[in-house]
């Protein structure tokens, strides 16, 4: 008998199990929305764009990202199902293994990447509050400590997770943290010349929307994992697109309003020196044990990807994948596969555009029969298509921007393709009559 999350990848969630409304999804989207690699995202923009430029490009590329977030989480809602299940029910049960390898893949690697960020930025406070010469200050220690804290979220479930701990006093936690730092910044800082600061040119408007939409649009592949045990669909679209966009907004400003006014830029980790200096540290300890939650998402929609191909259990599953995050964090230098990883990751806006396209359009929302098993070849030729065309943009004319291009051009193209489909559908009908 299956209880609360702890349902396999393939099933779909009884009602009686869905039990996250839109605080619980608020509370783990805007969770998941900060971070120190939202805050250090931020910090890319800050050059190039000024501080206004910056916060214009953050609030579009955040707004559009959500609004795409949560239309993703209600497929989660109206199936009940993991998110590399429901896209069998687009790609087929064949078409979708090449996805979940896929996603498995970028998730390992960014779970390990995850646990590296946490290692440095702990490094960084155990320096400031013991010294050169501390224990604390042991990389393999770190690593051990967030690899293992991170596993032991993913092996209990989102479930435990959200309502037990996020929900009750972990984001309170996580606001505090987050007013005092922009407490700190408006008293310290001089309001209205750090406004009027503009950018030096070195990155186009486009660019630095694509990198504020990528936070949003990297959890695309995961959401359902979570959504599925949401009770209704208004209010796990409203709760994730709302907690999504206050926290990813929210962090990625003060990133930009930091490195303009408090970061050197001659250090290697300039940012967090300047958080580690604000409030004796502690707002910078709060987000930092907040992005183990990043890791624990990664860990668990791994698992959860990974059952999709083999019929064993997400927690055991969970536990495996995290000791492999951990020993690659700890051992592994990532500085070339973390563009492997964004690679790979280019893949998903263009898929996500065929996913919508065929939930909302031509399955509405599930109230069509889903389709046969095996491959739907008009879905992978316009998730193909799509794919191609952000690699195209995103090298020959990285200035328009790539990833709501792909994500458009792919779900059109499907509505062409399933069209052309039903009139060829119809002739041969009529012909053989």
């Amino acid at each position: 008998m299956n209880t609360p999350g702890r349902y396999s990848p393939h099933q779909s969630v009884a009602p009686e199990h869905r039990v996250f409304g839109g605080r619980d999804m608020f509370s783990l989207w805007f969770s998941l929305g900060v971070g120190l690699m939202v805050l250090q995202l931020g910090a890319l923009l800050a050059p190039g764009l000024g501080m206004s430029g910056a916060l214009l490009a953050i609030a579009c590329g955040s707004a559009a990202g959500v609004l795409l977030l949560g239309a993703v989480a209600v497929i989660g809602t109206d199936t009940g199902l993991s998110s590399m299940a429901a896209l069998k029910l687009t790609l087929g049960s064949r078409g979708a293994v090449l996805p979940a390898l896929l996603n498995l893949v970028q998730l390992v690697g960014w779970g390990a990447f995850e646990i590296i960020i946490m290692r440095d930025a702990a490094s960084v406070l155990a320096t400031r509050a013991f010294g050169e010469g501390s224990l604390l200050n042991s990389p393999a220690l770190w690593t051990l400590f967030f690899g293992g804290l991170a596993t032991l979220l993913a092996v209990t479930g989102p479930l435990t997770f959200v309502r037990r701990i996020l929900r009750k006093w972990g984001i309170w936690l996580l606001l505090g943290a987050c007013v005092w730092l922009t407490w700190n910044l408006f008293d310290k800082a001089d309001l209205s010349a750090l406004w009027a600061r503009r950018g030096d040119g070195s990155m186009p408007f486009a660019l630095g929307f694509d990198i504020a939409i990528a936070m949003p649009l990297s959890w695309l592949p995961l959401i359902a994992d979570y959504s599925r045990f949401g009770r209704a669909a208004v209010r796990v679209f409203g709760g994730t697109a709302l907690g999504f966009f206050a926290g990813n907004f929210w962090l990625m400003s003060l990133g930009v309003a930091y490195t303009l006014v408090f970061a050197d830029g001659s250090e290697v980790n300039a940012l967090l020196l300047a958080l580690a200096g604000a409030g004796l540290g502690i707002p910078l300890l709060l987000i930092l044990l907040d992005e183990s939650e990043n890791a624990f998402a990664d860990i668990h929609s791994a698992a959860v990807s990974v059952g999709i191909l083999l019929p064993l259990k997400v927690e055991h599953l969970a536990l495996t994948i995290g000791a492999i995050c951990t020993l690659i964090a700890w051992l592994a230098p990532l500085a070339e596969y973390q563009n492997f990883l964004l690679l790979i990751g280019s893949v998903f806006a263009p898929l996500f555009g065929v996913v919508l396209v065929d939930h909302y359009i031509l399955r509405r929302r599930g109230r069509l029969a889903a389709p046969a098993a095996g491959l739907r070849w008009e879905t992978l030729l316009a998730w193909g298509c799509g794919a191609a065309t952000y690699h195209v943009l995103a090298s020959a004319w990285p200035e328009i921007g790539a990833s709501l291009p792909a994500l458009f051009l792919s779900g059109g193209l499907l509505l062409v393709l399933s069209r052309f489909g039903r009139v060829t559908a119809d002739i041969a009908v009529s012909e053989s009559r």
